[in-house]
């Protein structure tokens, strides 16, 4: 992956951008390992953002369990246990099971079992920094005790892991999901790493050691996990994509690429929603509910 680093628009620059894009300026001049070092682990370690009366109210209504995986454990959260068809919501970057509260609580009522977990480092779950394909592991790891399911639902980041990596479900009959919806998700992970260098104004040589690292530790280069490159060969009987115009995250063409890209997946613009509230809206999530039907 060739990184240009160029800077990403952003509406609005988080605190201390400047002294920290100063930092990796002298760091990059000084050594290209420790700059490396420093953005690597900043871009692997989500922040833990505070949590909202509304996620407590969702996860009383939940049953927590855990699961074992390597280096910890996950957290999950079940929903309407006796329900016949089994559907698992994965979250997105910085999120947690319980920001599908709303969700978990609309797919509940219309007769779904429902399991939400928290990714590795986010949550209640073990770690403190992640990556792609571990992210991807956890939720496999999760899927794996679940039984037959019926459908997938994920947001951003967690729809990266799920088709990207990928993750596989329903081993024991056959290897196809029923139904995956995707909300938000970033057509490109090249494109995600390039915002991000772009926003610390990394030096080239940074970002090239960057590609170097996911290639070593991988044994792939990091655009082979992108949906644009692999979405279109994931098992799914019937998908569906959301994203919306003003999404200030993941920009509204990557949506576009992804549907060039990916023949049979059917698509559906939102508008006013932005990056998160896509999540919770009710009219998304009346179309959700109709699409797993």
């Amino acid at each position: 992956m060739t990184l240009p680093v160029s800077p990403a628009p952003t509406p609005r620059l988080p605190p201390g951008l400047a002294l920290l894009r100063l930092k990796f300026r002298v760091l990059g001049a000084l050594s290209t390992e420790w700059a490396f070092a420093r953005a690597w682990n900043l871009f692997t370690t989500p922040r833990k953002l505070p949590i909202k009366s509304w996620e407590t109210a969702a996860l009383r209504e939940a049953r927590p369990f855990a699961v074992t995986v390597s280096g910890g454990q996950v957290r999950a959260y079940e929903w309407n246990p006796t329900g016949a068809r089994t559907v698992l919501l994965v979250h997105g970057w910085e999120h947690r099971a319980s920001f599908w509260g709303v969700a978990a609580q609309a797919l509940a009522a219309a007769g779904f079992r429902v399991v939400a977990l928290d990714g590795p480092a986010h949550g209640a779950s073990s770690g403190t920094r992640t990556t792609l394909p571990a992210f991807a592991q956890a939720v496999q790891a999760v899927g794996d005790t679940l039984g037959e399911l019926h459908a997938v639902v994920a947001h951003s980041f967690g729809g990266a892991a799920t088709v990207g990596v990928p993750v596989h479900f329903n081993q024991a009959t056959g290897g196809q999901l029923p139904r995956l919806v995707l909300l938000a998700v970033p057509g490109s992970t090249t494109a995600v790493a390039r915002r991000f260098a772009g926003l610390l104004q990394l030096p080239a040589a940074v970002v090239q050691r960057m590609d170097r690292h996911v290639q070593q530790q991988h044994g792939r280069n990091a655009e082979s996990f992108s949906l644009i490159q692999v979405g279109h060969r994931f098992p799914a009987g019937r998908a569906l994509l959301l994203h919306d115009e003003q999404d200030e995250s993941i920009p509204f063409a990557e949506a576009r690429e992804i549907v060039a890209s990916w023949p049979g997946l059917a698509f559906q613009a939102t508008t006013g929603l932005g990056h998160n509230r896509i999540m919770r809206d009710p009219a998304v999530l009346q179309q959700v509910v109709a699409f797993l039907a």
